[in-house]
């Protein structure tokens, strides 16, 4: 475990330099908002880089941007910065690397260039391979299927509707769809394919196929950081993540509903 270590000298800043250290913290904090951490480890990994700096910090963090005060110890000088909260969608390798990043800057006293340049080159960080993340997320909800009962048929319908579904889901978010729109297609193509086990009579288990061919859609981590911010006392942000969560899970229950409705799916 990582402990925090105190550094010898003591920095300070004033004037432009304290504008850069709150550009700084901002830019930061915006990112990793944006990747999907909850609001209290944005506000300890950015209130820790600021000890190692040697400035006073408060931070305000809004669902659509982040903003950030930092002042000497006299008080003499302050400046404040603000940044829109990234939209780079979440990443727990762009996460973990901007945590540690602040562990870094503690550890070993970095100056406010050295953090810069590190911190440039993590937002390079390229995502996972959209391939790779095509097909483990399609066995990772097959085995879904599995897990509540489903036979070996129906995994692999599962894994096929997995398959398109998050394909779809890529292409229109690359396209610049709205995420909702995305949400609702994919599902609906999803239980579209999935439905071949009623239509067709195939395997024994066709409605836990139906039925967990669109949990590759629940937004899973705004539950739990709405539910983080809460406990946190950051109400706003945590009504906001919240929202988000259901009503995206809102649409892809409608594109199962229609799905189901068209194929003349009266039950499970």
């Amino acid at each position: 475990m990582m402990t925090l270590k105190t550094c010898d000298k003591k920095r300070s800043a004033s004037g432009v330099a304290l504008q850069r250290f709150a550009a700084f913290l901002a830019e930061y904090a915006a990112l990793l908002y944006g990747c999907g951490a909850t609001s209290i480890r944005i506000e300890k990994n950015a209130a820790r880089m600021a000890r190692a700096f040697g400035i006073n910090f408060y931070i305000f963090i809004m669902p659509a941007h982040v903003s950030v005060t930092v002042w000497d110890d006299d008080e003499s000088d302050a400046a404040v910065a603000a940044r829109r909260t990234a939209a780079c969608g979440i990443s727990f390798n762009l996460n973990a690397r901007l945590s540690r990043l602040s562990w870094v800057v503690a550890d070993q006293c970095l100056s406010l260039e050295d953090a810069a340049e590190r911190f440039e080159k993590i937002k390079q960080t390229k995502p996972t391979g959209k391939w790779e993340v095509l097909v483990l997320t399609s066995i990772a909800n097959a085995s879904f299927c599995h897990l509540f009962g489903g036979d070996g048929v129906a995994m692999i319908i599962v894994f096929i509707s997995t398959l398109v579904g998050y394909r779809l889901k890529q292409i229109m978010l690359e396209d610049g769809r709205d995420v909702r729109l995305t949400f609702l297609c994919a599902s609906f193509f999803s239980a579209s394919l999935s439905a071949a086990g009623h239509i067709f009579n195939i395997g024994g288990t066709p409605e836990i196929a139906l039925g967990t061919s669109v949990l590759y859609l629940i937004p899973g981590i705004p539950y739990l950081n709405s539910v983080s911010d809460v406990i946190y006392r950051h109400y706003l942000c945590a009504l906001s993540r919240f929202f988000e969560a259901a009503i995206l899970t809102a649409c892809l229950s409608a594109g199962l509903c229609a799905g189901m409705l068209i194929l003349g799916l009266k039950t499970f």
